[in-house]
């Protein structure tokens, strides 16, 4: 009897290491993609976010037309990112470069195609004319060394922005 005994606490003993040890290893695979995610998420990018490229009612080049053509450029890594040197570009090579400026960590700066003063929110390209076709275009960032941050590009008219 007590051998019986035994034999079922050994053999109820080598199940249950069985079950755990599938369990156990799962829980470490999800604990490696999770560390796996969290360091993607706290790499994060500077990256295109948004252009608004048929600016509302009829374009008449005013001012106010032009700086409703935009492009938005989001920072979703940890820490501010210095954008000096910095490129913007579309299809025809129209093209804005940075000059100082940080863009702080989480934050969105909004590039007017316009004229304005610029600040930590808008930057403006100070032109007189549209930037971004109303049919299709497409949007470069690149970083001050000339390699590509991002690229987006829309070929609608149908809607009159693009989330990249």
């Amino acid at each position: 009897m007590r051998r019986t005994r035994t034999l079922t606490a050994a053999a109820l003993a080598v199940a249950a290491g069985v079950v755990l040890l599938p369990t156990q290893a799962q829980a470490q695979v999800q604990v490696k993609a999770q560390a796996r995610t969290h360091v993607l998420a706290a790499a994060g990018s500077v990256h295109l976010y948004k252009i608004y490229y048929d600016s509302p009612g009829t374009d008449k080049r005013s001012n106010a037309s032009l700086n409703a053509e935009y492009v938005q450029i989001r920072n979703t890594t940890s820490k501010a990112v210095s954008l000096k040197g910095w490129t913007l570009v579309d299809a025809s090579n129209h093209r804005y470069v940075f000059g100082t400026y940080s863009l702080g960590k989480g934050k969105t700066v909004t590039v007017r195609t316009g004229k304005g003063k610029d600040t930590a929110a808008n930057r403006y390209q100070n032109r007189a004319a549209y930037v971004w076709n109303n049919d299709k275009d497409t949007a470069t960032l690149k970083k001050a060394n000339g390699t590509k941050a991002d690229t987006c590009s829309y070929n609608s008219t149908k809607v009159d922005y693009k989330m990249c």
